[in-house]
């Protein structure tokens, strides 16, 4: 059954689409094998953090990490996170937890699940410290526009389950997506701009071997970073 945000059943559109897509032989060894450790089953009941890290830890949640290089670098390099992972994709499940092996992180879970779901019955207000959401689909004709990600109940939603001063870390290569990130993030009031309009890409968003293709073509990338607003009251 699909939800609303506030746990009320209706009819949502889904952002994504499900691709079967092949699981490749390290990554079914990797689900078969770590899964059990790092993949947080889904419920719809508030996540014990504590006793799923297995410390407390500043929280910073990632949205859709694709092949999970991304994320497993930045764990590596901020082992004073911890870092929760959703991802819909099994091969991008099973090729984290490779690099989670590989790379010998513990400060990494996944929920393979809907985001909104996570984000509305696992996470409670005020537990995170971050949310990181890079290159979304942008579903570019315009008649798939409403199939967005990045709309406003969405980052209502996002920005009532960050901690006052948490971030909001969005990145897209597709400039008309950027605007209307831009404008949408400016319109939430417990969210409020770190720089004018675009950030500089933060080292907490490490270069794809893609983004560093486009890059060395002319192509644009736009970071966008808020933060939860200081004093304000919890949902």
């Amino acid at each position: 059954m699909n939800t609303t945000d506030d746990g009320g059943a209706h009819p949502r559109i889904r952002s994504y689409v499900l691709r079967a897509g092949r699981v490749g032989s390290g990554q079914a060894r990797a689900l078969a094998e770590l899964g059990p450790r790092f993949v947080v089953p889904w419920r719809a009941e508030p996540l014990d953090l504590a006793t799923v890290f297995g410390r407390r830890a500043p929280l910073i949640l990632e949205i859709g990490f694709g092949m999970g290089e991304g994320l497993a670098e930045t764990a590596a390099a901020h082992s004073e996170n911890d870092y929760l992972g959703v991802e819909v994709h099994t091969p991008g499940v099973g090729a984290l937890l490779k690099q989670i092996g590989e790379r010998n992180l513990a400060n990494v879970r996944i929920v393979q699940h809907d985001a909104v779901d996570v984000l509305t019955h696992m996470l409670v207000p005020a537990s995170l410290a971050g949310v990181h959401i890079f290159f979304p689909d942008p579903w570019h004709k315009k008649r798939h526009h409403k199939r967005r990600l990045i709309q406003p109940p969405l980052v209502q939603l996002l920005a009532s389950r960050l901690a006052p001063g948490g971030y909001l870390h969005l990145a897209t290569d597709w400039q008309d997506y950027a605007g209307q990130m831009l404008a949408v993030l400016g319109a939430e009031p417990l969210l409020e701009n770190t720089v004018a309009d675009y950030a500089p890409r933060p080292d907490t968003r490490p270069l794809t071997k893609f983004e560093q293709r486009g890059l060395r073509l002319g192509h644009g990338v736009w970071d966008l970073v808020f933060r939860r607003k200081a004093g304000q009251p919890r949902l």
